[in-house]
């Protein structure tokens, strides 16, 4: 697995082993940030990963110019290759590692974009939208997200297991 494009482009980044780990692939990561950097909002943008694994996706975030990434993971093995991965590409002055669970961490975060890529069995949708105080959320999940009460679908597509969801909080 690598960063895909952006000024990290090419490097490589470690995955623990075994299968508690889905790691956003190549395509995935491609597609969902074409479609943010045409929409101008990942440029500058303080994000999060949560159930960053890897750190994949908020790596790749930064590397198209997100300024900094907050990652949620409490998987230890998860943790290993996440700390090792911000490590070895020098992101530690743009990034904070959080162990903790994604749905409780996601009260204290205060960011522009929320990255959530949670295990594909998850239900846990309303109440993490419900803690999140970031207007726009990048989900990805095994289904089809319904509308969560108070948020709008802006965007949701397939790819292959994975859906995509670009949620937009609804004005108040």
């Amino acid at each position: 697995m690598r960063v895909v494009s952006g000024e990290l482009g090419g490097r490589k980044l470690v995955s623990p082993e075994g299968t508690s780990t889905r790691p956003t692939t190549d395509r995935v990561r491609e597609a969902v940030f074409n479609a943010l950097g045409s929409a101008g909002v990942i440029d500058g943008a303080i994000v999060a990963d949560l159930f960053a694994g890897t750190g994949a996706v908020g790596i790749e975030a930064i590397s198209r110019g997100a300024a900094h990434c907050t990652f949620v993971e409490r998987d230890r093995n998860a943790l290993r290759a996440l700390e090792e991965n911000v490590e070895t590409l020098d992101l530690g002055d743009r990034s904070r590692i959080m162990r903790s669970d994604a749905i409780q961490a996601a009260i204290t975060l205060d960011v522009d974009i929320v990255f959530a890529d949670p295990p594909y069995d998850f239900d846990g949708w309303d109440q993490l939208l419900a803690n999140l105080r970031a207007d726009f959320v990048v989900a990805e999940s095994g289904r089809t997200l319904p509308n969560p009460e108070g948020w709008t679908a802006t965007r949701s597509k397939r790819y292959g297991r994975t859906w995509v969801s670009f949620l937009e909080r609804d004005a108040k």
